[in-house]
Formats: structure tokens, sequence, C-alpha cells
């Protein structure tokens, strides 16, 4: 096996120019460390607007693709692979694009019978004095990552959150308003058509499971497996591996979802989004599930290697 790894020569994408470049050099780096170990022949590839070209000349068997964020998960770095006829790791074209935009992943979601929260699209311009929804409620924009400019709005607030329509905000003009949903915050792993653990992700210091406690070593506490009731438990797995295949995800990806057991134990489950490229940094959460379900890290990238094609 060695030797077959050994003359495959994995490009692995990383970096990038979106608002998620330091987590997806983050990402990048381990796993690139992980497949020269396993026996790859690696190229790092900090990936700029000259992504073509390099690729061309480089000529790589396999693109790993580490990218995070608008054009590395959102379908564009995928059309240029296809287009280029490069093999590579995670998602296709039609699913990242499908992902990454919350509103149209979540009505896929909702119509195989997915549970998910109330919401509503908007221009961040037509905040007004007026709530959008009754508080409690979240802001998002559409299509970022890492929980980029996610603000909560709480119950006693007087008015919506003026960030949202401030100079300061760079996430795009479109915005999703979406019903807080009280709770723990739950996760789980699809590895090719296989649901993982589920983990239970408890911040540290923090209101919400965002950026740093994301990133930052010490940010959140992962419970894996997590210490739920059986029956909830299985349900996250069933449920994250049917997004996964309604959105038409191929490799890895993770679900999340918010579980409140206030009020029975059995509570409410609800699908919050899917990532097609969770990130694989020392603290993140699918490697940690890989490894409660046997996989080694270096072995959870070699699969993602093993698994990649075009026409994903």
């Amino acid at each position: 096996m060695t030797s077959d790894k050994a003359k495959k020569h994995v490009a692995v994408l990383m970096g990038g120019f979106s608002s998620e470049r330091p987590v997806s050099l983050a990402t990048g780096n381990p796993c690139a460390d992980a497949l020269e170990s396993a026996g790859y022949k690696v190229t790092r590839v900090d990936v700029g607007t000259d992504v073509a070209s390099v690729l061309t000349e480089l000529k790589p068997d396999v693109c790993f693709n580490a990218l995070h964020g608008p054009f590395g998960e959102d379908g564009s770095i995928q059309g240029v692979l296809e287009y280029l006829g490069i093999p590579y790791t995670h998602s296709g074209v039609t699913a990242s694009a499908l992902a990454m935009d919350k509103r149209l992943s979540k009505i896929v979601a909702k119509a195989v019978g997915i549970p998910v929260a109330e919401s509503k699209v908007m221009n961040r311009h037509d905040f007004t004095s007026a709530h959008p929804m009754q508080p409690p409620y979240v802001v998002k924009p559409v299509n970022e990552g890492s929980s980029f400019g996610v603000v909560i709005v709480q119950e006693n607030q007087t008015h919506p959150p003026q960030v949202i329509t401030s100079s300061e905000w760079k996430y795009g003009d479109e915005v999703m308003v979406e019903r807080y949903v009280p709770g723990r915050e739950l996760t789980c792993t699809i590895m090719g058509n296989v649901a993982l653990a589920v983990t239970e992700i408890v911040p540290q210091g923090h209101s919400f499971y965002d950026y740093d406690s994301k990133y930052v070593a010490g940010g959140s506490k992962h419970v894996c497996p997590a210490e739920i009731s059986p029956i909830v438990y299985q349900k996250i797995r069933r449920l994250a591996l049917k997004a996964h295949q309604a959105i038409g995800c191929r490799g890895v990806s993770r679900s999340d979802f918010r579980y409140d057991d206030r009020f029975s134990e059995n509570g409410e489950v609800i699908w919050l989004e899917i990532n097609t490229q969770p990130g694989m940094t020392p603290t993140s959460l699918a490697p940690e599930m890989a490894l409660q379900a046997g996989h080694s890290f270096e072995e959870f990238v070699s699969w993602m290697v093993e698994d990649a094609s075009c026409r994903r």
C-alpha cells in the first residue's frame, strides 16, 4: 500500500482569499503533514487567482481541498478542478454550492423531512427599528462559514443589532434571520455514507460556538460521544446522513444541530446546516469523531485522498 501512495502526488489546496484563510491554513498544513507521513508525495498550494495555471503545471494526481469559505467550498474551485480533470476530495460543484447557501440547503433539508428552524432571508439594509422576527433570533450571513458574522439577538433586546446595517459589516448584503433554538450544540460527521459519532460542543467562556471557541485551544469542550439519550443520538446520526445524501455530498461532511432538552429527554432536535469542508485543525470535530470510530488522523485524510474523483 505504501508504494502505491508514494506514486500518488497530492496537491493540498489551502489558504485562498476568503475571510476563512487562517482556518484553511490551519486545516491544510496538518493534512499535508499527515499525508506525507502516510507516504504520499505532497505539494502545498497556497491558492491564488492563478490556481488553474499552477495546477496545470504541477499535474497532481489528486487535489486535497483544504480551502474554506467562498471560492473554496461554494462550488467554484470544484468547477475549476472539474474543468482541469483533476480528481478532488469532498463534495462536488452542486452539493458544495447548495450547502454553502444556507437558504437553499434549508429548503432541501425541509423537503426531505429534516426539522429546521423558522427563518427568512432579507437584505441587511432593510433592518429598521423594528425586529424582523420575535426575539430571540439569530442573524447570519447566507454564504459564510466558521460562524463569521453570526449575531444572536436576545429576548430583552429592544431593537435589531446595529452592526448589521453598519459599514463594518463585510459579509454580504443578504442575511438569514432564524429563530433562536435554545439548548445544546450537537454535531455529527459523515464519512462516505456512514454516520460517525455524535459530539456535543460546550463553549468555554463563549455565549455560543463562535470563531474563537472553534479554533482557539480551550475555546470549547468536545464531549464525544455526546451524553444524550440513545433515541436522540441515533436520530441525529440518521438526520446527518439524510442531509448528506439529500444535498448530494460526497466524502466527508458534518451536520450541526441544536437540541432543546429543557422540557423532555427526547426534546426538540433542529438541523442548522451542513459543512462540506469540515475543519481539520488540531481542535476540529471531524477528526475527533473519526478517531472515535477507529480511524487515526493519517488514516482519515488518506481515506479522503483514495475517495477522490471528478464528477462528484
